[in-house]
């Protein structure tokens, strides 16, 4: 009986340890979809990590890339006015941000809107870029912008995400 009552006390003791840890973390950091707006960027930068990309808005303002996930399926932008001032908060890796990247686009502002690509491939026949986006509503596909030397769009579509091919059965 002394021995329950034992485990018992020092089980609440871990609990109510483990609970005041978490809850100083998340004082100490944010996830970047979690982010309030009206947030200011100086805060942003100190309570998550490194941003895996910035990027100039029109209207003077900048947007934080934080690229994440598994397999890179998560990139969120957060967009600041020129006060430094979250303004807007958005995962970019689906089929409605994926819609509005188009031929003749630079490939500056596809980056600008979608983030770092998960994979890079050279055609050098065709003497193209093509970027790869992973994307959670992708079935084993993913998201490729062809990209000229020129350094623009010259076509977009899904493809076949080679993550998901099964092991290698040649002998």
């Amino acid at each position: 009986m002394v021995a329950t009552s034992y485990f018992v006390q020092h089980r609440w003791l871990a609990v109510i340890g483990l609970i005041g840890a978490l809850s100083s973390g998340g004082c100490a950091s944010w996830s970047p979809g979690a982010v309030p707006l009206g947030t200011p960027i100086d805060t942003v930068r100190a309570r998550i990590f490194a941003p895996t990309g910035e990027y100039p808005l029109p209207d003077g303002g900048t947007r934080l890339e934080f690229a994440q996930g598994s397999f890179g399926k998560l990139t969120y932008m957060l967009d600041f006015d020129s006060k430094g001032i979250l303004t807007a908060s958005d995962q970019v890796l689906d089929e409605a941000h994926f819609a509005k990247i188009v031929p003749g686009m630079s490939g500056a502002e596809v980056r600008s809107r979608l983030g770092r690509p998960a994979n890079l491939m050279w055609l050098a026949w065709q003497k193209l870029e093509v970027w790869n986006y992973r994307y959670f509503e992708g079935d084993c596909v993913w998201f490729q912008v062809s990209i000229n030397q020129a350094g623009r769009v010259t076509d977009t579509g899904n493809g076949p995400d080679p993550a998901c091919d099964g092991p290698n059965t040649r002998d």
